[in-house]
């Protein structure tokens, strides 16, 4: 019995496996990345002057 299931389920993948089929497609597929750098570059600036201020305060009073 458990032979003939193997055999049923063996015959129905071969039977299915012919209907699936892999093509490539005719256009390169494009990948869109819109990425945002405004972030990393404002904290860098404001690093930057943050660093500025401390070492240089007669420049920036208050």
């Amino acid at each position: 019995m458990r032979k003939e299931a193997i055999f049923a389920v063996g015959c129905a993948g071969l039977a299915l496996g012919g209907c699936i089929q892999v093509k490539a497609p005719d256009k390169p597929i494009e990948i869109n990345l819109n990425v945002k750098v405004q972030q990393e570059v404002v904290v860098r600036l404001q690093r930057d002057a943050q660093d500025l201020i401390q070492n240089n305060p007669e420049l920036f009073p208050q």
